[in-house]
């Protein structure tokens, strides 16, 4: 198995495959306090950590892939499609003739934040395993991204674990953005699994206190120094309305500020910058101008309500940049 702090592999090897839940999500309109009355709701609109930070990575241009699993019905219809307009590979999604689509209900609250209602345990975006179409995906692919919500899915884990053997052994690399939430169970196994992947991981993309929490220890220079120990190469570090750090292996770091926007919908920032840093550092960019692709991303994808509907290509995030003021 290649070392953990090689750089990501290029774009050349093969695309980059992500595995999780497929959902679609559902908005209320209004602030409140929850859905304990009636409110005005807006969707379906194609969602799931996974599929929007691989939606945002075949926008900008990377090559991209999902696995995972839908409904056999106009929830799984909707995210399908949108996939494949944007140019991701849908052949290792399944179609479930017995379950439906997951689905995420979203309020949002007076001081920012959110709360969701998922069904996610109990729909086809748990039900998904290793078959042939997810073997010929894996065994072409060049860098798997693990989103920390997919590890909730006991049959999630089994295809990430085959996928990065796989994708590691022809000289791939894998990254993790931990995308840990509040409203999702994690048991000791999933915490153990969870350690696995640090240590496993080339890149790692943390907001917040994920950062500590991925490295066992308290202090933002403590934990990149412990996280650079377990091998890590690259940390890239969200941080919303402050902008995003990336700190290497040699001591290098690289700040960016990020974009003043009135924010909508927050829902997929974090996964849009993430889809494209990773497309555009698996094509070859530097460390500068990949945070610059995701901050612009992750900004951009806020101004318009659904999680992906802000996803832009190369050209609308050069034309986001060209015309927006950047956060000092």
């Amino acid at each position: 198995m290649d070392e953990p702090s090689k750089s990501l592999a290029t774009d050349s090897l093969g695309p980059t495959v992500t595995v999780g839940e497929i959902l679609v999500e559902i908005v209320a309109t209004k602030i409140g306090v929850g859905f304990r009355e009636p409110v005005e709701l807006l969707g379906p609109f194609p969602s799931g950590a996974p599929a929007i930070f691989v939606d945002q990575c075949g926008r900008i241009g990377g090559s991209a892939a999902l696995i995972g699993a839908v409904g056999s019905d106009d929830f799984g219809f909707v995210n399908i499609e949108r996939l494949k307009r944007d140019g991701v590979d849908v052949s290792a999604i399944a179609v479930s003739p017995d379950y439906p689509t997951g689905s995420a209900f979203v309020r949002y609250r007076t001081d920012g934040s959110r709360d969701f209602v998922y069904n996610i345990g109990t729909s086809a975006a748990a039900r998904f395993s290793w078959t042939e179409k997810v073997e010929a995906l894996v065994t072409r692919s060049g860098h798997l991204h693990v989103m920390g919500s997919a590890l909730s899915m006991p049959s999630a884990w089994t295809v990430i674990e085959k996928a990065a053997q796989v994708i590691k052994a022809r000289g791939g690399t894998l990254s993790l953005d931990p995308n840990l939430r509040k409203e999702l169970k994690y048991d000791d196994q999933t915490e153990a699994r969870f350690a696995q992947l640090v240590a496993m991981s080339n890149l790692l993309l943390p907001s917040g206190d994920e950062l500590e929490r991925a490295a066992g220890v308290e202090g933002e220079a403590a934990s990149i120094a412990r996280l650079f120990e377990l091998g890590v190469g690259e940390i890239v570090l969200k941080r919303g309305r402050e902008g995003a750090s990336c700190f290497l292996r040699d001591g290098t770091r690289v700040d960016a500020a990020a974009f003043d926007v009135k924010e909508i919908d927050p829902t997929g920032a974090g996964d849009c910058f993430g889809g494209a840093y990773i497309a555009c550092r698996r094509l070859g960019m530097p460390v500068e101008q990949a945070l610059l692709y995701g901050c612009a991303a992750g900004a951009r994808n806020v101004t318009v309500r659904g999680p992906m509907e802000g996803a832009g290509t190369r050209a609308e995030l050069d034309d986001f940049i060209r015309t927006t003021k950047r956060l000092t």
